[in-house]
């Protein structure tokens, strides 16, 4: 509330949302308010880091989430870092930790992919390198395209993974829907509105071995050998397959000797 009080100039995304919020918590912003939003950030940033550089207390503020992940602010950031300007953040809603929060799944390790492309190949295509992903991942999606989304991930990930599709977090109408993907595929085949984060459980050890086509001893062993082929020693032959399998370089080296051709 301090910030809001007392910064000389508020960037909003939306200026209207900022004038109920201001409201409803009874303060007055001081500062002058300036919208702040993807269609004139560039054309905003330098204005604001000139009245940054004059000494001004430059406050962004977004809606329902943190500034610069997926949302204004980070050309503004990188901008100002640059001229010297000291920046800092206030905590406040994110969609991405609450989501992983509260989708049920491992969170020692995750990756933030944003928003997927809105074109249907580029789409599959970026999903399917994600195939081997290990850590959980989450992703931002627009309500008219979460179906296509899930279907198409569902075809990257198989229907069997887990994952959650959470909507309008930290706003009223909140809710978080927990199966599996081929589940959630079908669920958002009726009528889906608001902001949607979906969150997807990483690879298994089993997913990136099929994935990579080294599902049996003898593909494992294939693999070695042409690798071998190439002019690896047998060592490094074997470190490598066995980091691309996700299985301990002994029994990769067992399996390999035993079929080796003549072995």
């Amino acid at each position: 509330m301090a910030a809001l009080q007392n910064c000389d100039v508020i960037a909003a995304e939306d200026t209207r949302k900022l004038r109920a919020l201001t409201s409803r918590l009874g303060i007055e912003p001081r500062g002058q308010i300036l919208s702040f939003y993807e269609g004139n950030e560039s054309a905003r940033v330098p204005e604001l880091i000139e009245r940054a550089r004059a000494g001004a207390r430059v406050l962004v503020v977004t809606d329902a989430g943190m500034p610069s992940v997926s949302d204004p602010g980070f050309r503004l950031v990188r901008e100002a870092n640059d001229a010297g300007i000291r920046v800092t953040c206030l905590p406040g809603p994110s969609a991405v930790l609450a989501a992983l929060v509260l989708s049920g799944l491992p969170v020692a390790r995750f990756a933030f992919e944003g928003f997927l492309p809105r074109k249907a190949g580029e789409r599959r295509r970026r999903l399917e390198s994600l195939a081997t992903e290990e850590r959980t991942m989450v992703f931002f999606e627009a309500p008219h395209r979460l179906e296509a989304s899930l279907a198409d991930m569902v075809h990257a990930f198989g229907g069997g993974r887990e994952a959650a599709v959470c909507r309008e977090l930290t706003k009223v109408h909140e809710e978080v829907i927990r199966g599996r993907l081929s589940d959630l595929h079908e669920w958002a085949g009726g009528e889906v509105r608001g902001e949607i984060t979906v969150v997807i459980d990483g690879a298994s050890s089993d997913d990136v071995r099929a994935a990579a086509g080294l599902t049996t001893d003898e593909q494992i062993a294939a693999a070695v050998n042409a690798v071998i082929a190439h002019g690896a020693s047998r060592k490094d032959a074997v470190a490598q397959v066995a980091a691309e399998a996700g299985l301990p370089k002994r029994r990769v080296y067992d399996v390999s000797l035993r079929f080796t051709p003549g072995s």
